[in-house]
């Protein structure tokens, strides 16, 4: 009885249904809409935080670069030798320095692996080789001879050279100097016996092979693809940094954005050419439950004095550009537009609804007089409404998905922007690990990248529609059957007279 009388009644009232349906789809299809776009820009910011320091790392480790000592300014300098024939061969210095922060012991690897809440911790070794090469020209001494002066007597010329009138001018250098070539490139020690953590995570390896654990001191490299094309480099080539040859034996590629950092060599070997013997610059740590990050960062820097631990998201607080910007729009208004819509759709439903009940005086009145109780003539007004939320929230879902596969199909750029944290000295990865820019005691330039923007739409945001949906038909149903109830059988009576 009580369904054949539903699909009686909806049929009857399909204009008041289907506008009750409509106010209810447009907030569920906004509130789809706000959550699928933020979460397509949370997606973006995971997707620059792990082109910084690797996907899987949870937090980094870092100390900060402490002030140059007296005698020492902590800027690279570069010493040729002098050349005494007229040659002019090619001189080439390299200069290797740790960039991103003062080194750490490899014990204190160690030392934050056993801290409670680590799964695991890998140490990293990044340096900034600036290699210079060219050549001097020597310049070619010259005489200059002039006419003498007319004035003056004989005997004022006796005696001393040139006496006769003639002088020689001091011979003068022409020509010669130096023309020399600069070029900086970035180093990461990879510790190849696990390489799940570290800078070499967020990328994968596109031609050759990676390092095996194995080569823990092998004089190979991988290189980055850009890197490789620039100086036309290939696998089975060689690579020379400061005096040493590497053999090129991978390429790698990036996952999401372009990496900063050129050349990865075995860790052993980075602390050789930086004569950081046990050295590391970044420990890269991945927590056991990435709900306990927050406690874990506080054990190590409880634990573990002078060190600076970056998380995530502290990384993110330094994200600006568009992408930061249309974040906090669908974080802040967004999201209050979407409850303010919600709300307005829930009150004109509930407002329709009553506003039905209303004219339906003569057919409540009736049913009472019948037999019918107020808790039945309430249950029939619900069971309308709770179909008609059903329907809006059908007609929203629909309206979402559209909305968020527009999105999704038009993939509007973002920039993201990225500064130092200021914890590694520098870097603009976490704490200042690879990806890092500058020198010791600089602060790296903004490290921009653009990100195109999804829409992905979960189960949860779509049961968070039917949930809403399922609500606003009872907001609307509790009013309309509220009033329905009060009305009596009097009430229909008086309607017909």
């Amino acid at each position: 009885m009580f369904g054949i009388y539903l699909k009686r009644e909806l049929g009857r009232r399909k204009k008041t249904a289907l506008v009750i349906a409509l106010g209810l789809a447009l907030g569920i299809a906004l509130v789809i809409t706000v959550n699928s776009v933020s979460a397509g820009m949370t997606q973006a910011q995971d997707k620059v935080l792990k082109s910084l320091y690797g996907l899987g790392t949870d937090m980094t480790v870092t100390k900060a670069r402490s002030a140059p000592t007296s005698g020492s300014s902590g800027r690279p300098n570069f010493q040729f030798d002098a050349k005494s024939d007229d040659s002019d061969d090619t001189q080439s210095s390299d200069r290797v320095m740790t960039q991103g922060g003062q080194a750490l012991a490899a014990s204190v690897v160690t030392k934050v692996s056993r801290q409670s809440g680590v799964a695991s911790a890998v140490g990293a070794l990044t340096l900034n080789v600036t290699k210079v090469d060219g050549s001097f020209t020597q310049g070619k001494a010259q005489s200059q001879s002039g006419g003498s002066s007319s004035q003056g007597s004989s005997s004022q010329g006796e005696g001393r050279p040139g006496g006769n009138g003639d002088s020689t001018a001091a011979p003068q250098v022409q020509g010669g100097g130096a023309d020399f070539d600069v070029n900086s490139y970035s180093v990461a020690g990879v510790d190849v016996t696990d390489q799940t953590l570290g800078p070499l995570a967020g990328s994968k390896i596109t031609t050759g092979k990676t390092f095996t654990a194995a080569q823990t001191n092998a004089k190979v490299a991988v290189v980055s693809k850009s890197y490789a094309k620039e100086n036309s480099l290939k696998v089975g080539g060689t690579l020379k940094i400061s005096g040493t040859t590497y053999t090129v034996i991978g390429i790698a590629t990036p996952d999401s954005s372009e990496s900063t950092t050129d050349v990865y060599l075995p860790l052993k070997q980075a602390q050789t050419l930086a004569d950081a013997k046990n050295q590391v610059t970044t420990i890269y740590v991945k927590a056991t439950d990435s709900q306990q990050i927050g406690s874990v960062k506080a054990a190590i820097q409880k634990n573990i004095s002078g060190t600076t631990v970056t998380t995530s998201a502290d990384l993110a607080e330094t994200v600006s550009g568009s992408l930061s910007t249309a974040s906090d729009l669908a974080t802040s208004v967004g999201k209050w537009l979407s409850v303010a819509v919600l709300v307005a759709a829930f009150l004109v439903a509930a407002l329709l609804t009553s506003s039905a009940v209303s004219r339906r005086v003569r057919e409540f009145g009736t049913l009472k007089a019948l037999g019918w109780p107020s808790r039945r003539v309430t249950r029939q007004v619900v069971g309308e409404s709770i179909v008609n939320g059903l329907l809006g929230g059908a007609l929203g879902i629909g309206l979402g998905l559209a909305a968020a596969y527009t999105v999704t199909a038009i993939s509007p750029k973002l920039t993201a922007q990225l500064g130092s944290t200021g914890g590694g000295g520098g870097g603009s990865g976490m704490g200042g690990g690879p990806g890092g820019g500058g020198g010791p005691g600089q602060q790296s330039a903004r490290n921009t990248m653009e990100i195109a923007l999804s829409a992905p739409v979960s189960m949860t945001t779509i049961a968070l529609a039917v949930g809403l949906a399922v609500t606003g038909g009872l907001i609307a149903g509790a009013m309309g059957g509220w009033r329905a109830s009060r009305m009596r059988p009097a009430d229909a009576l008086r309607s017909v007279s």
